[in-house]
């Protein structure tokens, strides 16, 4: 078994690859959902995968690592840790991913930005445009799943452990929807789940 299909069982195992019909936080709706928060309950899971992304940047010289709030703390922290450089996230306030909470970045620092899970992009993006705002030089991006098998644009170059080609469809769209299965809405910018 290759090393995707090995993070794509724990993720099953954990119960953190759900299959059924899901409205994404884009709003698109899907048969599969990532929730990343359950494959990184245990701190081993966590670092190790953590350490599998830090692999993927070694050569890059990394000051530090960054996340949007709040699907990418967890696996963002690990990260840093196995980098052993300091680590830092973005927080939305009042619509905006802004960086708050005292952290202050070096003119050009360079910045590994780390998310659990892309689909779009947009939360990288976000984040990646308030560090730069801020100076930073965010030389790259990783996640533990690409949803969008390679097609999301952040804007620099990333990596993922996973890459997955997941299908999406618009509500209008959605064969689930004619079927008259009901949707589950368990992403965390639309609720609590």
């Amino acid at each position: 078994m290759d090393a995707e299909n090995r993070i794509l069982e724990m993720f099953r195992e954990r119960g953190a690859l759900l299959e059924g019909h899901f409205i994404l936080s884009s709003g698109r709706h899907s048969r599969e959902y990532l929730q990343c928060a359950k494959a990184l309950e245990f701190p081993a899971d966590a670092n190790a995968l953590g350490r599998k992304i830090a692999e993927l940047f070694a050569d890059l010289d990394i000051e530090t690592v960054a996340s949007p709030a709040i699907g990418g703390l967890v696996i963002g922290y690990a990260v840093a840790s196995a980098m052993n450089v300091r680590f830092l996230w973005t927080e939305r306030q009042n619509g905006e991913m802004t960086l708050r909470r005292g952290f202050e970045l070096r003119p050009k620092e360079r910045i590994l930005v780390v998310e659990d899970v892309i689909t779009t992009g947009g939360s990288t993006r976000e984040c990646i445009a308030e560090l730069e705002r801020r100076g930073g030089n965010v030389v790259a991006a990783a996640s533990i799943i690409d949803r969008s098998n390679g097609k999301a644009d952040v804007g620099i170059g990333r990596k993922a452990l996973v890459k997955m080609d997941v299908e999406s469809f618009s509500a209008e769209e959605c064969p689930m929807c004619a079927e008259g299965v009901p949707a589950i809405k368990p992403g965390s910018r639309a609720n609590n789940a």
